[in-house]
């Protein structure tokens, strides 16, 4: 039974005639998430496993790491852990991160992914949200002492038990703590425990309108339903995919680890992006690369070591999770590589897609068409249903829509009583249905495919003396679709601060180095509505059309 902390409101669960159509057209089943990472484990057990990183390399079969897998869910179940119950991992692309996911399914329990890069402040809040008995942690990695950011607010999350820590090389779990390789190898569990498919199966963190994340709740059924939407994009042959998106995100938990497993495929991940390192990889391995959020692709393109042999080994690239600027489309089919778009979000993760065989003009130009199962309208701000040509907020329904978020409220606000999400981005359609994404209601900046919160920046940023007001926007980027830009107004008198003397601000606010703005504009009056609100559209504009904004 799942924990009613997190069980999700019956007026919100999935409308009878919606359930029934779903699992009589196949989009659902009574599958679960243990069931299926068990099969695709006995399925092919020997197919590879390899992390590239210069820290935890690895590489073995995917049976190992699945014996992993259940010593740690046999572990966690003497704690008395079981379904229904809140197991977090805050784990880089490494083996262990893998091993978590398989473990905590095969408890039926809940995962609660999150990125490695959250500090002890995103932390605190995920942890206390999800009310996690369990956290599977890295000591360290990259600028961030993880443990060290867990035992700074261990003391307000009183229903956290356990604490599972993947050290580094020599070193200790400390004290009150028990180290992976421990916990690993204890008995295993015999195999996956029965759950009901329609209780949830993962709690997804995405940065929203509000400066805290918002927990996203899928079922076992929603969440299967998207693994198999994001089946139908893949080309059935393809060389195995090299994969950086953490496994804490939408994009690197399907595309790196639940794709290849559901096709026996190998797993390939990397902890860190370097370009010319995943070069290396692509001839040593004859692996290809480059899907997922733009700048995965335009990192490759740019790396002084892109040759034929790399563009030979990428007839495909899938983008999705950011903008795709049209420059970018074009670069990589000169280069004979096919470029698809997708549109989703963490709340409904494949409502559109296109595939390598369609028109360029339609990979390239639009974000594709409702996925199978989909359902989409463009509505005006009355509600009114728009037709061709005509933009407007797009709305979704389908067997991948999410439960519900994790506070009521934000899903009476979301979902309507018919079913529909409200998605808070602008689109328009063509005769063919192929949609095209516009512009975004909700006020976020998508940097290199992951969801930076502008109320967060800019509540950091107003503690700054000197500015009187803070908008951050999205600017366009060429290599990561957008960026961050902060724009301020000064209060009387005070100097005009230079971009490193906020960057050094924001790092005494502890704010995470990925969600600092790479741009500074300082205006003397913002454009505003009748009612005073800064108009965010008008300055997403002036960066778009004049590269800057005059004072």
């Amino acid at each position: 039974m799942a924990s009613p902390r997190l069980a999700v409101e019956p007026t919100r669960r999935t409308a009878p005639a919606l359930r029934e159509r779903y699992l009589r057209e196949g989009f659902w089943n009574d599958d679960t998430l243990g069931g299926l990472i068990a099969r695709g484990v006995a399925a092919a057990p020997s197919a590879e496993v390899r992390i590239w990183s210069e820290i935890r390399p690895f590489r073995g079969r995917l049976s190992d790491v699945y014996g992993l897998s259940l010593g740690l869910a046999g572990w966690l179940r003497s704690r008395g852990l079981g379904p229904g119950d809140a197991i977090a991992y805050q784990l880089p692309n490494w083996m262990e991160a893998a091993a978590s996911l398989g473990a905590i399914s095969a408890l039926g329990a809940i995962a609660v992914p999150i990125v490695h890069y959250y500090g002890a402040r995103e932390l605190e809040y995920i942890l206390s949200r999800t009310h996690v008995r369990a956290l599977i942690v890295a000591s360290r990695f990259g600028r961030q002492e993880l443990l060290a950011n867990l035992a700074s607010v261990r003391g307000r999350l009183p229903e956290l038990e356990q604490v599972v820590v993947v050290a580094g090389a020599g070193g200790s779990p400390g004290p009150g703590l028990v180290s992976f390789e421990a916990a690993a190898s204890a008995a295993p569990l015999a195999g996956p425990l029965p759950v009901d498919p329609e209780e949830p199966c993962i709690v997804g963190f995405t940065s929203g309108t509000t400066a805290d994340p918002k927990g996203v709740i899928h079922t076992h059924r929603t969440f299967l339903g998207e693994l198999r939407q994001q089946l139908t994009l893949l080309p059935a042959e393809h060389l195995p995919i090299l994969v950086a998106a953490p496994a804490a995100h939408a994009i690197g938990l399907f595309g790196g680890l639940l794709m290849p497993l559901a096709r026996g495929r190998p797993i390939h991940l990397t902890d860190v992006w370097k370009p010319e390192s995943v070069l290396a990889a692509m001839l040593e391995a004859n692996l290809t690369a480059g899907s997922g959020a733009t700048v995965f692709l335009t990192t490759l393109l740019d790396a002084p070591g892109f040759s034929a042999e790399h563009a030979r080994r990428m007839p495909f690239a899938g983008l999705g999770g950011s903008p795709v600027p049209a420059p970018v489309c074009e670069r990589a089919e000169a280069r004979g590589i096919a470029v698809s778009r997708s549109y989703g979000s963490t709340e409904h993760p494949s409502i559109t897609g296109s595939t390598p065989e369609l028109p360029r003009e339609k990979r390239n130009t639009t974000d594709g068409r409702p996925l199978p199962g989909v359902e989409l309208r463009l509505v005006s701000e009355d509600a009114r249903e728009l037709g061709v040509g005509e933009p407007g907020e797009i709305v979704s329904r389908g067997p991948d829509l999410f439960a519900g978020y994790t506070d009521p409220a934000l899903t009476a606000r979301a979902v309507d009583a018919d079913g529909w999400y409200h998605t808070g981005d602008v689109g328009v359609r063509d005769a063919d249905g192929f949609v095209v994404i516009t512009d975004r209601k909700s006020d976020i900046i998508i940097r290199g495919g992951s969801n930076l919160s502008a109320a967060e920046i800019e509540e950091q940023l107003l503690r700054m003396p000197g500015l009187a007001e803070v908008a951050v926007v999205a600017a366009p980027d060429p290599r990561l679709g957008e960026r961050a830009c902060a724009v301020v107004r000064l209060s009387p008198g005070a100097p005009e601060p230079s971009l490193s003397q906020v960057l050094a601000h924001l790092e005494r606010c502890e704010l995470p180095r990925p969600k600092w703005p790479e741009r500074l504009c300082v205006v003397e009056e913002f454009p505003r509505t009748p009612s005073g609100k800064i108009q965010k559209f008008e300055l997403r504009r002036r960066l778009r059309e004049e590269g800057g904004l005059a004072r």
